[in-house]
């Protein structure tokens, strides 16, 4: 008995190791991992611009700048500039136009950031606007309080995410409260900024142009 315990323990062992890598990544993650999110902590900063194509005349822009490692964002907006602490005990208005702004151009990252969704996938969808085959994975954020740790300031919401071959994506639906319709935009103009991808352009289903990221910096 003495003599085959350690020969138990070895088994078990390596059929626990086995087990561990012949788990797959979740969906979700795999989308993460396309957009560089295991390079993620070699960025200390990201600046970037937002803009939104208010109506055929107007676009309204802001400014950002997320010092990660510092926990801090600069803000430079239409009326005002300043910089808060995402630690600090009240955060200013303008943070729900960092956190809505940054789902823009992150979005991926938030799949393995983010804790308080679920979600499905569906194979062989074809994209809303475009009509390309794609796989469908559908995150819906749990309800619950604004701000709640995982969930941002909009619990409930619904997002259908059409992904490629590479697990990119190429179109997104947003569904205020997980309701049954939404609005769906492209995700086009991909760059690479250092260790990161990016989307930069949101194209509308009119095929204007709606968001787009300019002044992209990472340090």
């Amino acid at each position: 008995m003495k003599n085959l315990l350690p020969l138990l323990l070895s088994v078990l062992l390596l059929y626990s190791c086995a087990t561990k890598e012949e788990t797959p990544d979740s969906l979700p993650l795999q989308v993460a991992k396309a957009y560089g999110i295991e390079n993620f902590d070699q960025v200390n900063s990201i600046a970037y611009t937002w803009n939104v194509q208010r109506d055929s005349v107007n676009v309204l822009s802001r400014d950002w700048k997320w010092n990660i490692k510092e926990r801090t964002v600069y803000y430079s907006g239409p009326d005002t500039t300043y910089t808060y602490s995402l630690d600090a005990d009240s955060l200013p208005p303008a943070d729900a136009g960092f956190v809505n702004d940054k789902y823009w151009l992150m979005m991926p990252f938030q799949l393995a950031w983010d804790t308080g969704y679920t979600f499905e996938t569906k194979e062989n969808v074809s994209t809303p606007i475009k009509g390309t085959n794609s796989t469908q994975l559908t995150i819906v954020y749990a309800p619950g309080e604004s701000k709640s740790p995982g969930m941002g300031y909009t619990p409930g919401d619904a997002y259908d995410l059409y992904l490629d071959e590479n697990n990119k994506i190429l179109e997104w639906t947003f569904r205020r409260g997980n309701g049954d319709s939404g609005r769906t935009w492209t995700w086009e103009n991909e760059q690479q900024f250092g260790p990161v991808t990016f989307a930069l352009d949101h194209m509308g289903q009119d095929g204007n142009r709606f968001i787009w990221f300019t002044n992209v910096k990472i340090d």
